[in-house]
């Protein structure tokens, strides 16, 4: 178990984060500082950004499935798998953040909302194209993706739930 963790964590660039270089680093702290700053247009969003609660607790493991398991399947496997087939950059960042922003339409949907669901498919889409970006940057490692993603997770997360709840998303 340890060595299977131990080999997860090397892939990822978590065993030697200086292999994703400062670029890398630097771009994914600007990209979480970026989306987290715009989510704060939502009221719900602004009001739990940094207030503690049960749903605070819940947002942090969230945050750690999440930044993980999305930026291994859509940074790490899908643009990987695209850059084996001899699909050029642009489009390995283009399709990954497409699917991204697909898989994030659910958000409108909470409230049954078609306008809604757009809205998220493009706000998470333009963050997959950034996250694609980190990841081209800190050449194909991972981690600072992941790392990105968690602290956007962490912070807006609870907010935008209750926004989405609360139709405040479209």
């Amino acid at each position: 178990m340890i060595g299977r963790t131990m080999r997860f964590l090397r892939a990822t660039g978590f065993v030697d984060p200086a292999r994703a270089g400062v670029l890398g680093w630097a771009l994914a702290m600007v990209t979480a500082a970026l989306f987290i700053w715009r989510a704060t247009q939502f009221p719900s969003v602004r009001k739990n950004l940094l207030c503690p609660s049960l749903l605070k607790l819940l947002a942090i493991c969230v945050a750690i499935t999440a930044g993980f398991c999305e930026e291994v399947i859509f940074r790490k496997w899908f643009m990987d798998l695209l850059q084996n087939r001899g699909f050029h950059v642009l489009i390995q960042i283009l399709a990954s953040a497409l699917l991204f922003g697909l898989a994030h339409g659910i958000w409108g949907l909470f409230r049954g909302s078609f306008r809604a669901a757009a809205g998220a498919i493009i706000a998470t889409g333009i963050l997959g194209i950034m996250l694609a970006i980190v990841y081209v940057a800190a050449r194909r490692v991972v981690a600072p993706c992941v790392t990105a993603h968690f602290l956007i997770n962490l912070f807006i997360e609870p907010g935008l739930v209750l926004a989405a709840v609360r139709g405040e998303l479209g």
